[in-house]
């Protein structure tokens, strides 16, 4: 069973990713409307949620590198995973936002 640490590590992982994603999601949905200062503010939301990610994802590879082994969990598993589609989703959304600015001023 995993210890404190690492279930918090996970957790937090899967929160900010999930928040993350929510918030790029949200970025698409108002590009959409034309509404593009909040398309801009919901990307930057994401890459704050993302950079907490990170730097829990940062904190436990540290701790690897020093010896302190983390135990590979299906829940580890499921929030490194849930880390890199929040990633991969927030880069396309920015993608889809300037897609959407783009038609807008034509």
């Amino acid at each position: 069973m995993e210890n404190d640490n690492n279930l918090e590590a996970a957790m937090g992982l899967i929160v900010n990713g999930g928040n993350a994603k929510s918030m790029a999601f949200e970025a698409i949905k108002a590009a959409k409307k034309g509404d593009f200062d909040l398309a801009d503010e919901k990307l930057k939301e994401s890459d704050k949620a993302l950079s907490e990610a990170h730097n829990a994802q940062t904190d436990m590879l540290t701790k690897e590198a020093q010896g302190e082994h983390t135990e590979v969990s299906l829940l580890m598993v499921h929030a490194q995973d849930h880390m890199m589609n929040a990633i991969t989703f927030r880069d396309l959304a920015g993608e889809v936002v300037d897609l959407y600015k783009k038609l807008d001023n034509k």
